[in-house]
């Protein structure tokens, strides 16, 4: 096939839908706000079911639902009539998609999901078919045409199904004040997640691992310290264990260039005593701000007392997913 005329097929198919998504801005009508509301007043789950085409989109559509805070699961309606269907409850939303509206694997359990009292909210593209007919609240989702030349193959009807479910879980996010802490927590494993969850306790040095000394040390004993725990900085303490400094690599070279005596050299007098430290509370990613504003690669953790617990170089954000 000559390419101009892949590349035309492929355009009426982009069109179609997107004239098939265009048309829905029509149905957000009272529907569709009574279908929002009894979701919101759900104090269960919100159960999706479909067959073939449909059921996938039922199932993407009740994981952007779950994901942005509103409860949900999808369940087969094949699965559902051989024993699934007691995962629904008298608390729960049953939502149903089927473009013809006629699919028989959900219509069987409409008596049942009628007797438990449930409220059904149905996705279809024929309004005067049973399963909308049977709905508490139907949402008009019928396309004009299939992307399909065919006009076989569910290509606008899925499409537009798919686009309505994303406006039912976006207005119920925005209902419900979902905010970005609570996607991250949805999200735990998530680059998101990872940045708004993670604290600074749970990526730092601790213990044995932070470099360290007294104030009173030498020059050639924080050398030491440095070169052993491998960060590139070491914390300057008193007895209590309150930070009063540090030294860094750069500090290091500045001191050789000075010339001071590594056996004689107290650490107290040359080291850097406005270091940045931060929080045992703080988030990693505000570590990494700070890093990136006062442009360090390194900072040492203190408790509300002041007292060195930890230490957190670039490479440990790094090594986290953070950056």
């Amino acid at each position: 096939m000559p390419t101009d005329k892949l590349k035309a097929l492929a355009l009426a198919v982009i069109n179609i839908e997107a004239q098939a998504v265009a048309d829905l801005s029509h149905r957000i009508d009272d529907n569709f706000v009574r279908a929002c509301e009894y979701m919101l007043q759900c104090e269960g789950r919100i159960v999706v079911l479909g067959m073939g085409k449909s059921g996938h989109i039922g199932g993407k559509i009740a994981a952007t639902l779950a994901s942005t805070g509103s409860p949900a699961f999808f369940v087969h309606p094949g699965e559902a009539s051989h024993g699934d269907l007691g995962m629904i409850t008298a608390k729960d939303v049953v939502l149903a998609l089927s473009n013809s509206g006629h699919t028989e694997e959900i219509l069987i359990l409409l008596p049942i999901i009628k007797r438990l009292h449930v409220p059904l909210i149905t996705l279809t593209g024929n309004c005067e078919s049973p399963l909308a007919k049977m709905a508490t609240v139907n949402i008009d989702v019928s396309v004009v045409k299939e992307a399909c030349p065919l006009g076989l193959a569910p290509t606008s009807s899925t499409t537009a199904a798919l686009a309505m479910g994303d406006a039912l879980a976006i207005a119920l996010l925005e209902a419900k004040g979902f905010g970005i802490e609570d996607f991250a927590r949805s999200h735990p494993g998530g680059r998101l997640g990872r940045r708004l969850l993670l604290l600074t306790t749970d990526i730092m040095h601790k213990g044995a691992e932070i470099p360290a000394v007294l104030a009173t040390a030498t020059l050639r004993d924080t050398i030491v310290e440095m070169s052993h725990k491998g960060l590139g900085f070491t914390a300057i303490v008193d007895e209590n264990n309150v930070v009063k400094g540090m030294f860094t690599d750069g500090d290091l070279r500045r001191a050789f260039d000075k010339q001071y005596d590594v056996q004689t050299t107290v650490i107290g007098d040359i080291m850097k005593r406005q270091c940045k430290t931060l929080l045992v509370t703080t988030l990693a990613v505000e570590a990494l701000e700070m890093m990136q504003i006062y442009k360090i690669s390194s900072l040492l953790v203190v408790d509300q007392q002041y007292q060195l617990v930890g230490a957190l170089n670039m490479h440990d954000l790094l090594r986290a997913g953070v950056i």
